[in-house]
């Protein structure tokens, strides 16, 4: 016999994992602290204990964190069936962060397309490095941001996963140098602590050669044979070489592309937004180098 969920109480339950309190919960979703509190207990008398405090704080147990990917993605689902049902000209503004090099090659032909969709909504691009946009749209600075992560635990939604790859001139010699010199776009880029771990654990001599905050001049110094750099695979330019690991260079970990939403209840323009990313992402890259 078909059951039915209760979209308010998946709701309610993805307001709390994100807040980390009913209260803060509460308020984001316009309900009391009890009424918070019912909806969750209904919940966890159909799908077992989803929360343990810890300090101040509410974390999810081991159900909770089964349940919240699919609960997150029965809202998307949600949202969009809403508004499709219900739908018009959709207006407004999203605010959308993205690293620099997933702009180029992910990004421009989903924007495009939306635009097209969409002539009403205004988009205000934000790039900056990864951990930088996840801080932003956690602080709701920007409204959706597409991030490149470590594959694992994280909050946003795992759209793509692509190798981080070695990326040099081609014909170039700089990887054969002692150190080895790196030219990362910036200390708070998301691939920095990947490639030094990898460095390290190799034992392997390395120096940063150098570190501007623009991608542009990252990749003249590797074009220049003056360094090497990582990247993900999809978004290497094509004058410039994928370096083999081995010997002289170690394998890198692959990295996942994320979807991360501010807390709280989205327009129909950052939902409709996040629906043109996630079939973009499936589609594949389209290179704009």
């Amino acid at each position: 016999m078909s059951r039915n969920l209760d979209i308010a109480l998946l709701r309610t339950f993805v307001a709390v994992a994100d807040h980390a309190s009913m209260t803060a919960a509460g308020n984001a979703l316009h309900l009391t602290q009890s009424a918070v509190s019912q909806q969750i207990a209904r919940l966890e008398r159909l799908a077992g204990k989803l929360f343990f405090r810890e300090r101040r704080t509410l974390r999810l147990t081991a159900v909770g964190e089964r349940l919240l990917f699919r609960a997150r993605h029965m809202l998307v689902l949600n949202d969009e069936l809403w508004s499709a049902m219900t739908e018009r000209a959709i207006e407004g503004r999203v605010r959308l962060g993205a690293p620099y090099d997933l702009v180029g090659t992910w990004l421009t032909p989903i924007l495009k397309t939306y635009a097209e969709h969409n002539p009403r909504v205004e988009v205000a691009l934000v790039c900056l490095a990864s951990p930088e946009l996840i801080e932003a749209v956690d602080g709701g600075l920007i409204d959706l941001a597409l991030v490149e992560e470590p594959i694992g635990a994280s909050r946003g939604e795992s759209l793509a996963v692509d190798r981080l790859v070695w990326v040099g001139a081609r014909a170039g010699t700089a990887y054969l140098k002692n150190p080895l010199p790196v030219s990362m776009v910036a200390e708070t880029c998301a691939f920095r602590p990947a490639v030094l771990k990898a460095l390290d654990e190799r034992h392997l001599a390395w120096r940063t050669l150098f570190e501007s905050g623009s991608i542009d001049a990252t990749r003249a110094t590797v074009r220049a044979d003056l360094a090497v750099t990582a990247s993900l695979e999809s978004t290497v330019p094509g004058d410039l070489a994928i370096l083999l690991s081995g010997e002289r260079l170690p394998e890198l970990t692959p990295f996942s592309i994320n979807l991360h939403r501010s807390k709280g209840k989205s327009s129909p323009a950052v939902a409709e937004l996040a629906r043109h990313i996630r079939e973009g992402i499936a589609a594949g890259p389209q290179s704009q180098w």
